[in-house]
Formats: structure tokens, sequence, C-alpha cells
């Protein structure tokens, strides 16, 4: 089954909201997916699971393919980092060096990858 995909100018409004704070909850959502959609379109692959809860999940760049039980290449963290991070608001070695990404993992490191939007 095919997920459905955040078409992108509903994408960018709410990217745009939440860079103005005034997104709503189902706008913050709305703005992560669009960036998880767009790093999985830039960086495909299923090597590394990028969480960020509760908005999504997704799994990117190249390398062995996982299938079962727990990721061995994980990244997490929450809607806003996530947001900071797609638009260059934070660097990839702040987020991890504060703890609001949690990154386990030899290929999950997303410096490369990230931000989406600079």
């Amino acid at each position: 089954m095919a997920r459905r995909r955040i078409d992108p100018g509903e994408g960018e409004l709410a990217l745009a909201a939440w860079q103005r704070g005034e997104a709503t909850p189902a706008q913050v959502r709305t703005a992560v997916r669009y960036g998880l959609q767009t790093l999985a379109d830039r960086a495909p692959g299923t090597s590394v699971e990028v969480r960020v809860p509760p908005a999504g999940v997704v799994q990117v760049i190249e390398g062995p393919r996982h299938t079962r039980g727990t990721p061995p290449n994980v990244v997490e963290t929450n809607p806003d980092t996530f947001l900071a991070l797609a638009t260059g608001q934070t660097s990839w070695p702040d987020a991890v060096g504060s703890g609001a990404v949690t990154a386990s993992g030899s290929r999950a490191n997303l410096t490369g990858w990230l931000p989406l939007w600079p």
C-alpha cells in the first residue's frame, strides 16, 4: 500500500506557518511529514530509520536493508528539532550534542542530508 504523499503546496504552507511560530499541531505534523518525504526523496534507501514521533517515520540512505526488529541505525527527534534541522536553524552536531537528537548506529548521521531547505 502506497503512503499518501504531502502535496508540496500544502507542505510549504505548513512549513511557513511553523517558521512564523503560528503553526497548529496539524500543520506541524504536515510540515514534518513533508520534510520526511523530502528527505526520503533526496536520500533513498533503507539503512537508516528516521523517527519523529508522533508525526512520522521514514527509512533513508542506501546501504544494508533492515527487515525485522529494531533497526541498527536509528535517528530520533521531536518535531520542532527535526524542522529546525530541516530548515538550517540548528546544526546536526548541535542537535546531537544537546541531546535533542538521538542517533544510534554507524550510519545514523544526517549531516550530509540536512538542511533540506536552507
